[in-house]
């Protein structure tokens, strides 16, 4: 079993959450988190947001952005919230105008970054296991348990394989290693 959990949040704001129809709150959601990560020691936890539901306010905003500082999520999968006819948002007062969107948009995006790149770097030194899945240039690419990329050079073809993988440094947000 995999140790990577997608878990779509939408908001961390409870009030964005009530507007957007959804049957939890920011803190229940905060509560599975703490149970997958007891559960898990090395559990890897991804989520959607939208930005810009109607009558997001900055405040709103500003919560879930703390919401996911206190959540830290390994990846965050950032969307746009985009009028679409026939749906009750798409009447909703208070659009949240596009530019504010993409600033909004771009913050997370960025977090994200930050948050992946700092969880992968504990793992420059460590041994992982991986299931090769392709080739991608002059590298044999694939995924750990907990769905982390890692790359390695190899004169032979180690695709569909499971490896023993000494991890030696991090290339943009994919590790790199030494087949063991």
């Amino acid at each position: 079993m995999c140790h990577h959990f997608h878990l779509s949040l939408q908001s961390g704001s409870t009030d964005t959450l009530i507007r957007m129809n959804r049957r939890y709150t920011a803190e229940e959601f905060e509560e599975v988190t703490k149970r997958l990560r007891k559960a898990y020691s090395d559990v890897i936890l991804t989520t959607d947001i939208i930005v810009g539901f109607p009558g997001e306010t900055d405040e709103e905003f500003e919560e879930t952005f703390n919401f996911l500082k206190k959540i830290k999520f390994f990846k965050m999968h950032v969307f746009k919230y985009s009028i679409r006819n026939g749906t009750k948002a798409a009447t909703m007062p208070n659009q949240v105008p596009g530019d504010i969107k993409e600033l909004r948009s771009k913050r997370l995006l960025a977090f994200s970054d930050e948050n992946e790149l700092e969880y992968i770097k504990n793992y420059i030194g460590k041994e992982v296991k991986v299931l090769f899945e392709e080739k991608d240039g002059e590298y044999y690419k694939g995924h750990t348990a907990n769905y982390i990329m890692v790359k390695v050079k190899s004169p032979i073809d180690i695709t569909e394989q499971m490896l023993t993988v000494k991890i030696k440094n991090v290339q943009g947000l994919e590790l790199e290693g030494d087949v063991n």
